[in-house]
């Protein structure tokens, strides 16, 4: 099975950003990589597909799910993704971009996490011309020329897109938490975490407030997420702390106590362990991208 890490650097659509948008297959892949994503591969990076008008396909960990107009899909890092016979009558948009842009982006969208365990979202009229003229913004300005590829034009463009996805995403379901309890208590954790992000770092706490014991959280979190509920918080604010320091000109020690750590120098080895660099080796890899 072909697995994606680093291709994102090579169908990339901007020669800073780790970023990749297509417009009804325009852009054509290279010849080596195109049959490969035809079939069942891991992917290594977000990848949405937004169908205007039209239907199509997809597996995704196994399941087969077909979309049509004016809904989309999207997977996750480490998940099976496939799109086996694309159709070219399809009017769609492809997007696939990583945490390091994430970390570019001024908020969090906690869709991506899927909370709610389905992979597709629906748009009502109003939200999908709202999603569909931001998706062809988004392919004009990476496709563009000069100006328009200023990088924080792009990101406010695509901090309005994934704003209007993550809404779309608990509006269209809505219904699922009251069918299924372990989701809706993963929800209440994340949510609970999202709260008070840089306070709650005892996992017995956030237990507490939801009702159930620390064990009974553990097989929640843990089933849903791959994770335990301390991992999935420390990864959380590890990618909090990318976001800062983008955002921000916060001493290590400064950012350490921001997020709720009383030792900044356990936070810079726990920074280094998560993302294999530590904060001086994190912010000279890509210099000066918030302000381009």
């Amino acid at each position: 099975m072909f697995e994606t890490q680093g291709l994102l650097s090579e169908i990339k659509h901007h020669d800073r950003l780790p970023i990749t948008i297509n417009q009804n297959c325009v852009i054509p892949l290279p010849d080596t990589i195109w049959p490969k994503l035809l079939q069942p591969h891991q992917l290594a990076y977000y990848y949405l597909v937004f169908v205007d008008q039209g239907q199509e396909t997809f597996q995704l960990d196994g399941h087969e799910l077909t979309i049509t107009d004016s809904q989309a899909i999207f997977g996750r890092p480490n998940q099976i993704f496939a799109h086996l016979a694309p159709k070219k009558s399809t009017q769609q948009y492809k997007i696939g971009f990583d945490d390091r842009t994430l970390a570019l982006l001024p908020q969090t969208y906690p869709f991506l996490i899927n909370p709610l365990n389905t992979s597709t979202i629906r748009f009502d009229p109003e939200p999908k011309v709202r999603v569909k003229a931001l998706l062809s913004m988004l392919f004009r300005l990476l496709h563009s020329p000069g100006e328009s590829r200023k990088v924080d034009i792009i990101l406010a463009h695509l901090n309005g897109l994934l704003t209007e996805l993550n809404s779309a995403y608990f509006e269209s379901h809505q219904q699922v938490t009251a069918v299924n309890p372990r989701l809706s208590k993963y929800v209440a954790f994340t949510l609970a975490v999202e709260a008070h992000l840089t306070e709650q770092h005892d996992v017995h706490s956030i237990a507490r407030q939801l009702a159930m014991t620390p064990s009974n959280l553990y097989e929640v979190v843990k089933a849903v997420s791959g994770v335990s509920p301390k991992e999935w918080i420390t990864n959380r604010l590890i990618q909090e702390a990318q976001r800062k320091l983008r955002y921000s000109a916060s001493s290590v020690k400064e950012l350490a106590y921001q997020l709720g750590f009383n030792d900044p120098a356990y936070f810079s080895r726990l920074f280094k362990k998560k993302t294999g660099k530590n904060v001086s080796e994190f912010l000279a890899e890509e210099p000066g991208l918030s302000n381009n």
